[in-house]
């Protein structure tokens, strides 16, 4: 194996490794992770508390907004009891905005690394990996909080949830690696897409129930059909191509065991794995077809 070096800035060094070794590759992938993840909030008075504000700022906006100007609601908990269209709305901001997080930073990965790509080999999907794993550290800070919050409001119960908590976190960044493989591959020799993805993911995040409950949905479905609005004599289908969405489903899941206290259906569980695995195997299949030529095209 080689002995030269990556230099990352003035006081980094991550070793060169060789193709093969999943050992080394994993040892970079880390230490890229750590360097994302202490540089991010290097320098602030507030650190990591930075990560919530934001959110929170959305979260008050979306909640006059959605919930006293459409008076907009969500029924209690099942389990848990509690009635806050706040959190209910703070559990999708948060959820969404690690999803998104980690597609974002991940397809930028490459194009923002091209000089290190041609300087030295290394597996171009640890980039990728390792701006996943920076964003699942800061993620669980803000789903500590959450979990605070519900037991504080519901009870202690939905600490029993934790393991799973963490599964369908898993599950998610799965989710959001495979496609931000997909979509760095794609930037790279189509540099447009960074444009497109930021106005499809505006669009997105209002179709995947972030903000608003399917029950406001399918009131609005309703009034459409009453002002003649329809698909065959019947209401539009827009509860059924909304429960299509990924980001949908996986926020279903999150809502189920940090609101309700209780497991998610066997149809998300389905859904949501489904989905995973698509996302998966097509970055995995474009990286395979396409990364040889990702130097070049830098």
């Amino acid at each position: 194996m080689p002995n030269n070096e990556i230099f990352q800035g003035n006081d980094q060094v991550v070793p060169s490794i060789s193709p093969d070794s999943w050992r080394h590759t994993f040892a970079l992938t880390w230490v890229l992770s750590k360097r994302v993840v202490s540089a991010e909030y290097r320098g602030t008075v507030l650190g990591r508390i930075w990560s919530l504000i934001n959110p929170l700022v959305t979260i008050a906006v979306f909640a006059v907004i959605f919930g006293v100007v459409f008076r907009g609601g969500v029924e209690p908990g099942v389990n848990s009891g509690i009635d806050s269209f706040a959190l209910w709305i703070g559990i999708g901001v948060l959820c969404w905005g690690y999803l998104i997080g980690v597609i974002n930073d991940g397809m930028g990965a490459l194009v923002g690394n091209s000089g290190l790509l041609t300087k030295v080999y290394f597996p171009r999907y640890v980039l990728v990996l390792s701006a996943t794993i920076a964003r699942t550290f800061d993620f669980l800070f803000e789903l500590a909080v959450l979990v605070a919050v519900t037991t504080v409001m519901g009870g202690p119960r939905v600490l029993l949830f934790i393991p799973l908590l963490l599964v369908i976190l898993l599950v998610t960044g799965v989710f959001s690696f495979g496609l931000a493989l997909f979509l760095s591959i794609a930037t790279v020799y189509f540099r447009d897409i960074t444009h497109l993805w930021g106005i499809f993911a505006q669009v997105w995040m209002y179709a995947s129930g972030v903000v608003f409950p399917l029950t406001m949905l399918k009131s609005a479905q309703e009034h459409l059909f009453e002002n003649g609005w329809g698909l065959g004599g019947k209401p539009l289908p827009l509860d059924f191509w909304f429960r299509l969405n990924p980001a949908e489903l996986i926020l279903e899941a999150f809502r189920a065991v940090l609101y309700d206290y209780m497991l998610p259906s066997p149809e998300i569980c389905l859904g949501v794995l489904g989905w995973t695995a698509f996302t998966l195997l097509l970055g995995i299949l474009t990286y395979r077809k396409f990364s040889p030529r990702i130097v070049e095209e830098l």
